[in-house]
C-alpha cells in the first residue's frame, strides 16, 4: 500500500479544477473502502491558508456580498451561486478533516469521506440548477468565512468538530426551511427539492460531528455539554441569533441540555 488515504485526501483538497476535485474524492472514498488506501504515513500535516479552488469567484468580504432578492432570476441565481460556494468549501473542509486529523478510528475516515462525497454531490445539484438560470459558478463575489474557520482550528480536532459541523453546519439546519419556503413562495420548486435533499444529508453531517466532538472530549476527560458551550461563547460572543431547529438539531446528536444552554445565549 504506497498511499494513505491523508495524501489522497490531501491532492483532492489541493485540486483547482471543480470537476477534477469532485473526481478525486469519490476516487479516495472508493480507494478508502476498498481498503486500498493506508491509515498511517509518515507526511508533515502542514497549514493551509488558501485550499484548492478556481480563480472565481472573487472572494470578499461577508459584508461585501452583495444582496438580491428571490422575486428575480438574478437574485435567485445569486441566492443559489452563495450555497453552491457553502458546498464547494464543505468539500474541502470534509476533505481537510481527513488529511489533518491523524491516528484516529477507521470510522473517522470513513465518515467524513462519505461527507465529502455528499457535499461534492451538493454542489453538483445546485451548479446544475445554476446553469438553468444561466450562470456559471464564479459568476458572483463569495466569501472565505468557513474556511477561514477551518484555518482557526487546524491544531485541534475537538475544536474543529465543535465549531463548524456544531455550529456552522448546524446553523444550516435552522434557517433550510425557511428558504425552502421562501423559494417556494416565489415557484421556484426545483431549487426548493434540492434544499430538501441537502437538507436531510446535513443532518446526517451534523450528527458525525457531534460523534467525533463527543470522541475528542471523551479524549481528553471532558464534558462535551460544558466544553462545547464553553467554545460557542469564546468564539461567538453575545447572544445566538435566529431561531434554532430543535427538531432537526436532536436528530443530528444535540442534547437537550446543549440546546437549553444554547437558547439560554440569546
Amino acid at each position: 500500500m504506497s498511499e494513505s488515504v491523508h495524501q489522497s485526501s490531501l491532492t483532492a483538497l489541493l485540486c483547482r479544477d471543480i470537476n477534477e476535485k469532485q473526481h478525486l474524492t469519490n476516487f479516495t472514498q472508493s480507494q478508502f473502502n476498498q481498503h486500498k488506501l493506508s491509515l498511517f504515513d509518515d507526511i508533515p500535516v502542514e497549514s493551509i491558508p488558501v485550499p484548492g479552488r478556481p480563480a472565481k469567484p472573487l472572494q470578499v468580504s461577508p459584508h461585501d456580498v452583495p444582496k438580491r432578492k428571490l422575486t428575480t432570476d438574478e437574485g435567485r441565481g445569486a441566492f443559489i451561486h452563495a450555497l453552491a460556494h457553502i458546498e464547494f468549501n464543505a468539500i474541502n473542509l470534509a476533505l481537510d478533516a481527513v488529511y489533518r486529523f491523524r491516528e484516529l478510528p477507521e470510522a473517522y475516515y470513513q465518515e467524513w469521506l462519505s461527507v465529502a462525497v455528499e457535499e461534492a454531490r451538493h454542489f453538483q445539484m445546485l451548479q446544475q440548477r445554476l446553469n438553468d438560470y444561466g450562470y456559471q459558478y464564479g459568476d458572483f463575489p463569495a466569501h472565505n468565512g468557513l474556511w477561514d474557520m477551518a484555518v482557526r482550528t487546524e491544531n485541534n480536532l475537538l475544536k474543529r468538530m465543535a465549531l463548524v459541523p456544531k455550529v456552522f453546519e448546524a446553523r444550516g439546519l435552522d434557517v433550510t426551511p425557511g428558504m425552502i419556503s421562501k423559494l417556494l413562495q416565489v415557484g421556484d420548486k426545483e431549487t426548493a427539492e434540492i434544499l430538501k435533499v441537502i437538507y436531510t444529508d446535513e443532518i446526517g453531517h451534523v450528527a458525525i460531528g457531534n460523534r467525533w466532538f463527543n470522541y475528542a472530549c471523551d479524549q481528553k476527560g471532558l464534558n462535551p455539554q460544558d466544553e462545547f458551550i464553553q467554545l460557542v461563547t469564546q468564539h461567538f460572543p453575545g447572544p445566538v441569533r435566529g431561531k434554532l431547529n430543535f427538531e432537526a438539531r436532536l436528530q443530528a446528536g444535540f442534547t437537550q441540555q446543549e440546546l437549553d444552554q444554547l437558547k439560554a445565549l440569546k
